[in-house]
């Protein structure tokens, strides 16, 4: 096409949508087509027979050709109503498939969740199950997952840099969390201790051994849970090197620093040489949670992880561990 050919659209006749038939109407339309009835037509399609004779003496008027041959006895479609049955069939099945596509669309949901994790908790069972729900349901939900240190697992929820978290209650005031899991706690001490051999020890016979301890930021509350501080008969802990991650709690406890209880599955998430892990017969359980704020809950994709954590939880927290 060169120059000369091309033609801007303010040279074309303008369009006036308004006499563009409605959809409505071309439905009304194909009902009368089938039943050549205007009665029984307009039953079908839930109104009354003078509003429907309105409709498509209105739809005429709009594609400006008779569709319709009416006489006392019987009803007909005119050669023109003839000729343009299958386009309007057409035009029907377009409109169906595009608002069967724009309902798929606007229930497909799309965003991105920031997830944290402390510990070993983006490795457990229940963290994949949930995480492999959302993508089979949704995906193009998009997520990234952040390791958390102890300081952070908090601090990341409250900032916004993650919007949900895999953590180990008990949380804070002012969080929300749904309970994932039940599981054991185990004892993380240096090879070298004279219990390391035991098979199993007591709270009691540990009574001596000092624990680790937490950076001023993580709340007490937490960590007095996880070293069962007071201990049963009342006594405090005694509280030793401070460390601020995972990897320093190991080599503290390695070089004999301390010791910490940690889930029972630390044993195969963190093996490290130096370190025993010993089943301690009275320690009380741990749960695992997902946590997020309250004011998040009903983001779309936040909803979603929150579903899809609902139905694996659904199929027995006994297979999650």
């Amino acid at each position: 096409m060169t120059d000369d050919d091309e033609v801007s659209a303010s040279s074309l006749p303008a369009h006036d949508a308004r006499r563009d038939p409605s959809t409505h109407q071309l439905r009304l339309f194909l009902a009368l087509a089938q039943e050549l009835h205007f009665g029984r037509a307009a039953t079908r399609m839930f109104m009354t027979q003078p509003a429907f004779s309105q409709q498509i003496r209105a739809l005429e008027k709009r594609i400006g050709v008779p569709l319709i041959e009416r006489t006392s006895r019987k009803v007909e479609l005119t050669p023109a109503g003839q000729a343009l049955l299958p386009d309007i069939r057409s035009v029907i099945a377009a409109m169906t498939q595009l608002n069967q596509a724009a309902g798929l669309q606007a229930r497909e949901l799309s965003g991105h969740l920031v997830l944290g994790a402390i510990g070993g908790e983006a490795a457990m069972p229940y963290t994949h199950a949930i995480l492999a729900h959302l993508r089979a349901g949704h995906p193009h939900v998009t997520f990234e997952m952040r390791n958390l240190g102890f300081t952070q697992q908090v601090e990341a929820l409250v900032s916004g840099e993650t919007d949900a978290a895999f953590l180990l209650p008990p949380l804070p005031p002012g969080f929300q969390s749904l309970h994932l899991a039940t599981d054991q706690r185990v004892a993380c001490m240096a090879a070298g201790d004279p219990l390391a051999d035991q098979t199993s020890t007591t709270l009691a016979q540990l009574a001596d051994h000092t624990m680790l301890d937490m950076p001023p930021g993580v709340p007490r509350a937490w960590w007095d849970f996880w070293t069962v501080n007071p201990r049963p008969d009342g006594t405090p802990v005694r509280y030793g090197m401070t460390v601020a991650d995972l990897e320093a709690m190991l080599l503290a406890v390695a070089s004999g620093q301390g010791i910490v209880f940690l889930p029972a599955a630390a044993r195969h998430l963190f093996p490290r040489p130096g370190t025993a892990y010993l089943n301690v017969s009275d320690l009380p359980l741990f749960t695992a949670a997902l946590a997020w704020l309250p004011r998040n809950r009903n983001r779309p994709a936040l909803a979603a992880l929150r579903q899809a954590a609902h139905q694996v939880i659904r199929r027995g927290r006994h297979s999650l561990l």
